[in-house]
């Protein structure tokens, strides 16, 4: 038999993802670049403008797009959302968890528990709840499958001089809940695997050094490579983790964070 020639490998064709929180930043960058490698895109979000226009840009790669306003932060909302899509439009291909942000920034001994499970729900059940509906539907089909988990490197350390430790704390579960998902369906062909970025000047990031330049620049002085990351440089790592590509590749937590965390 011919083996494919290599980039083909990487070739996403025929294939459906799903990226949660892809109306703007990495998420938006992840869905682009899996639409240039072929894919068609279910792409979900909070505000229907940005993703509109993240939907767009998919549509003029010449792949199909769908969209759905939904707060993924929010348990109930999460997994009604889910079920909708898996029943609406069928089971997805590919599925990337790209849900989460830092909640809070107060001291460990002065969080109320409802913004512990506020950052739970946004960090966490996000990620376990689309898992468990579309990597199940997976399982039903006997067909095979990637899932992608947006971790961080704070699910690997402690950051310097930050507070809101349920970050750190929700993003480390996120790694072991893909090593686990991805022993458990390594038999069945789908892989599951997880990326955990460093500082990515995204919006969000762009509007936060506007406000604190200094923590941003601290932050760049221990990255190795001197500079923060640009968002569309996440899109080709998602794209090989989607792809056959990566077939013998489950259960990684891979880190893309210009060296910050080698130091």
């Amino acid at each position: 038999m011919r083996a494919v020639p290599t980039l083909d490998l990487f070739r996403l064709d025929g294939r459906r993802a799903l990226v949660t929180g892809a109306s703007r930043g990495l998420g938006r960058e992840m869905a682009l670049a899996l639409a240039d490698a072929g894919a068609d895109v279910i792409i979900t979000g909070r505000t229907p403008e940005t993703l509109d226009r993240t939907a767009g840009d998919i549509r003029s790669r010449g792949r199909q797009a769908w969209t759905r306003v939904i707060d993924m932060g929010n348990a109930e909302a999460c997994e009604a959302g889910c079920l909708e899509i898996r029943d609406a439009l069928g089971p997805v291909d590919i599925l990337v968890n790209n849900v989460g942000n830092r909640v809070t920034a107060g001291a460990i001994q002065d969080e109320p528990l409802a913004t512990w499970r506020t950052s739970m729900d946004l960090n966490l059940t996000s990620v376990v709840l689309p898992t468990r509906i579309f990597g199940g539907a997976m399982l039903a089909a006997g067909r095979p499958g990637r899932i992608i988990n947006i971790a961080s490197i704070s699910g690997l350390i402690a950051n310097r001089g930050i507070g809101g430790r349920d970050y750190e704390t929700m993003k480390a579960a996120v790694v072991h809940f893909t090593r686990c998902a991805a022993v458990d369906w390594a038999p069945h062909g789908i892989t599951v695997n997880a990326i955990c970025p460093g500082l990515f000047m995204t919006d969000v990031n762009r509007e936060w050094n506007e406000k604190r330049p200094d923590v941003i620049e601290a932050f760049v002085r221990n990255v190795p490579m001197g500079r923060a990351g640009d968002p569309p440089e996440i899109g080709p790592l998602a794209v090989f983790l989607a792809s056959d590509a990566s077939s013998y590749v489950t259960g990684a937590a891979i880190v893309m964070d210009g060296g910050y965390t080698a130091w």
